[in-house]
């Protein structure tokens, strides 16, 4: 067992230039688009999407301040 705890972190490098690529249609990424799903008293989710094919790339749920 490795007790490095470094060891299995990734490295995160800035994408000098790079354009990222929406992996369903494979067009550059101007920008996303959202939608915010309200979930009530339990905070908010969002949804996250291509500007190109309107593919679904991530879903995110933020928690009300007193959840923690």
């Amino acid at each position: 067992m490795d007790t490095n705890s470094n060891a299995n972190q990734l490295t995160l490098t800035k994408g000098l230039g790079a354009q990222p690529i929406c992996p369903h249609c494979d067009e550059k990424l101007d920008g996303v688009l959202y939608n915010t799903l309200h979930g009530g008293m339990f905070g908010k989710r969002s949804i996250y999407f291509c500007s190109s094919c309107h593919k679904v790339l991530g879903v995110s749920h933020r928690k009300g301040f007193w959840m923690g």
